[in-house]
């Protein structure tokens, strides 16, 4: 028996190995002349990309029992009774579009950014699971997207925070990559998209406080405090930020993944003020809360940064934590009316205007 048991379990193993190694989803994997390269960088000690404050983002044994624990036995309405409705964006108002500044939600933390006839694509997940497998995660919430990938019109630039599935996603690339002018990364995850079939030419990466400045905008990469990874070995091989976004007369931040710490305080005191922030709000735990934000820290990290408005992102599209899935929107809308503070949650695939109010600012997670 004893002897079954073995086999089966080297089974696994080796299915997973073969798996993990063959399949694309996964990624590339950095060569010996990247790991010299970012040897310079700040945040590259002993091989790896770190947290500069050294935010401990690793579950201890027992941490990771309880929370695999959540998973097998999960609280109840940790995903809507119903598909959530989304509003459909027609392809060629996307296309002609020459109006003020907006964003478009896809969900989660993707975006559209429209300015000045560019378009820029943010954090860009269109897949189904956020997962190198679809029996390995939970469907999308919506069963639609506002505008499917094929109806985008050219993309002047690709931004991504790290390349974890719920943002760095295998299928998407794949679908943008010959539509896209420019892919915008942290230091080491352009290995990915190379890997992908995208061009070396085609990406720019860069450390935390690195500037580039393109078609007339100017992306800063700044800092967030996460960790990166996609297969079994290479966590840390890849850096995670938040972005800066200066348009010319509009600044916008977009935080990525991160738990709170005193980077937002810098990036506030050094870029801001910003005229609108896409701050991460859900998929959170008491137990990893060093790498994501409690809904409460999301509303005084707005301040921190000093948005003029805020809207929460990582939330309302995929389920990744066991808390219930309106429970950000809901403890964040609490405490950003105690602060103060200007926030907006729009349906999914709602024009939003930097220089407008939202309209129809309700509560349309309850319908689901």
């Amino acid at each position: 028996m004893a002897l079954v048991i073995l086999v089966i379990v080297g089974l696994i193993v080796l299915s997973v190995f073969l798996f993990v190694t063959n399949s694309p989803q996964f990624g590339g994997k950095m060569t010996k002349e990247q790991k010299e390269r970012y040897v310079v960088s700040p945040n590259y000690k002993d091989g790896k990309f770190v947290n500069i404050n050294g935010a401990d983002v690793n579950l201890g044994f027992g941490d990771m029992m309880k929370s695999l624990k959540g998973y097998f036995f999960p609280l109840p309405k940790t995903i809507p009774e119903h598909n959530i409705s989304v509003e459909a964006i027609d392809s060629v108002a996307i296309a002609d579009y020459v109006g003020p500044t907006r964003l478009i939600w896809f969900g989660h933390s993707t975006f559209l950014l429209q300015s000045a006839t560019k378009n820029i694509l943010i954090d860009p997940m269109f897949g189904e699971v956020p997962a190198p497998n679809s029996m390995l995660g939970t469907s999308r919430f919506s069963k639609k997207l506002p505008i499917e990938i094929d109806q985008l019109p050219r993309i002047d630039a690709v931004v991504f925070s790290h390349d974890h599935y719920d943002h760095l996603d295998y299928g998407s690339v794949l679908l943008l990559k010959d539509k896209v002018n420019k892919f915008i990364t942290p230091l080491g995850l352009g290995v990915h998209l190379t890997e992908w079939g995208v061009e070396q030419k085609d990406i720019l990466e860069l450390d935390w406080w690195n500037t580039t400045n393109y078609l007339g905008m100017e992306f800063i990469c700044t800092p967030a405090q996460h960790f990166s990874g996609r297969g079994i070995s290479d966590r840390g091989n890849t850096l995670w930020s938040s972005w800066v976004i200066n348009l010319g007369n509009e600044k916008i931040f977009f935080s990525g993944d991160s738990g709170y710490g005193p980077h937002f305080q810098k990036i506030g005191d050094k870029f801001g003020p910003f005229d609108f922030a896409m701050m991460e709000c859900g998929q959170y735990n008491e137990l990893w809360k060093a790498i994501h934000m409690m809904p409460e820290e999301t509303a005084q990290a707005s301040i921190d940064v000093r948005a003029k408005r805020m809207m929460p992102i990582h939330w309302g599209a995929f389920k990744l934590a066991m808390h219930p899935w309106t429970e950000p929107i809901e403890r964040v809308s609490v405490k950003a009316k105690e602060l103060g503070v200007d926030m907006i949650a729009p349906k999914i695939g709602q024009p939003i205007y930097l220089d407008k109010p939202l309209t129809n600012n309700e509560q349309w997670w309850l319908k689901f």
